[in-house]
């Protein structure tokens, strides 16, 4: 079993030297845009102790062996290096990878998350997390996965919201469908009405793109019990599918406004 290698420690020791040589050259914002530049070229670096370049050395790996060593990264405490990721990336989501979403360390199931994208060969797997853990962290980084794919995820999104499980998650997927579908506008529609959440759910009908929610979300905005929040996620809805809202509103006492504004 290989030892594992701290590159980023090996790189902080490199870029602390380099900042020595160059102090006073840079300033803290242009140091900003130097070190993730350095950090690539570090890539490509040879280190005499390894025998090779970060990206050389995981790229000799086999897809068994990154994802080994990404569980012992996690498991022993050591910084997973970005050439790690970056190399698990690259295998198009493998089976090794898959295998770890169906693991139960929540630290490792977001980097495989994370590693794994909108693969279509990742959703069994992302929607079993939805089903059954309770970290709100990992189900967000799925559900984000899920969105840039969400027309591949419809029917089983569908079927999570009617059995009542992350329904807001659900709608949120949903919402990202790009095939117009008159049952996803329905719920929308009505998870709109009846939630009480007007923010969120105005900002699903803006990602939806359907111009029929116009008419509802210009009833809404007009009403004078709504908050300066809601004001502006309603305004931006309309706006988003192509409609206006010109009435003037005094939003001046609202504590909301007050507080975004600094009175």
């Amino acid at each position: 079993m290989q030892k594992l290698i701290d590159f980023d420690a090996l790189f902080d020791e490199k870029l602390a030297e380099y900042m020595k040589q160059n102090a006073g050259k840079y300033s803290e914002k242009q140091w900003e845009s130097i070190i993730p530049r350095l950090y690539r070229q570090f890539g490509d670096i040879h280190i005499p102790s390894v025998k090779n370049t970060p990206k050389g050395y995981y790229a000799a790996m086999t897809d068994e062996e990154l994802a080994e060593t990404l569980c012992r990264h996690v498991e022993e405490g050591v910084p997973v290096s970005d050439f790690l990721c970056r190399e698990l990336e690259k295998r198009d989501c493998p089976d090794a990878l898959l295998k770890l979403l169906g693991g139960e360390d929540e630290e490792l199931l977001l980097f495989a998350v994370n590693l794994a994208g909108a693969n279509r060969k990742a959703f069994d797997a992302y929607f079993r997390i939805l089903r059954t853990s309770e970290d709100t962290e990992l189900k967000d980084a799925v559900a984000e996965q899920l969105k840039a794919d969400a027309d591949a995820a419809k029917e089983r999104a569908l079927t999570m919201y009617k059995e009542g499980i992350e329904t807001d998650l659900m709608l949120e997927i949903l919402s990202r469908c790009k095939e117009r579908d008159d049952e996803i506008y329905s719920l929308l529609i009505d998870a709109f009405r009846t939630s009480g959440e007007i923010p969120m759910h105005a900002s699903y009908l803006a990602a939806y793109g359907d111009p029929r929610a116009i008419p509802l979300l210009l009833e809404v905005i007009d009403r004078d019990d709504i908050n300066y929040l809601e004001y502006q996620e309603l305004k931006f809805a309309i706006e988003a599918l192509g409609g206006e809202y010109t009435r003037e509103r005094d939003f001046s006492a609202d504590p909301y406004y007050r507080e975004i504004h600094g009175e």
